[in-house]
C-alpha cells in the first residue's frame, strides 16, 4: 500500500479472504482504493464455478468474493494494473456513472466517515441493496 499508484495490493482478511485494492499514492505513503465489488461481463462461468453459485449479483459482490470469483490472491500483490495480470479498463464510450458516496461498512473505526463510493443504485454492491 505504500507503493506508488498503479499496483496491486493484495492481503488476507480474516486468515481467509483475499481483498484487492488500487494503490493510489506516491512511494511512502499509505493511499489505496478497496475494490468491494464489480459488474461480471466475461468468464462468468468461470466465475460461477469458483464461487459455487449461479446468482449474477453473488458473484462479485463483496471484497473477498470478488477476489475468489477473479482469482485474484496474494500472488498478485505488488503487480502493475497498466501492464500486469490484472488490469483495470475503462470500456470506450463509457459515460461518466452516477456516483454516490456512503458511510463504510464492515469496520469499527471511522466508520462515520463516507468514504464508500459506488454507482447509485446498482445491484452488484454488497450491503447496500444497490442504494450506494
Amino acid at each position: 500500500m505504500f507503493e506508488s499508484g498503479g499496483l496491486a495490493y493484495v492481503y488476507l482478511i480474516y486468515g481467509v479472504h483475499s481483498c484487492f485494492n488500487v494503490t493510489s499514492g506516491i512511494s511512502g505513503r499509505g493511499e489505496a482504493v478497496l475494490i468491494r465489488a464489480a459488474v461480471p461481463l466475461e468468464g462468468i462461468e468461470l466465475m460461477i464455478a469458483s464461487r459455487r453459485t449461479e446468482k449474477p449479483e453473488d458473484l462479485c459482490s463483496g471484497p473477498g468474493k470478488l477476489c475468489q470469483a477473479f482469482g485474484i490472491d496474494r500472488r498478485h500483490n505488488g503487480i502493475s494494473l497498466f501492464n500486469g495480470e490484472i488490469q483495470v479498463l475503462v470500456p470506450d464510450g463509457c459515460g461518466r456513472p452516477d456516483i454516490t458516496v456512503t458511510k463504510r461498512i464492515g469496520i469499527t473505526r471511522a466508520a462515520d466517515l463516507k468514504r464508500r463510493f459506488s454507482i447509485r443504485g446498482s445491484r452488484w454492491v454488497s450491503g447496500s441493496k444497490g442504494s450506494g
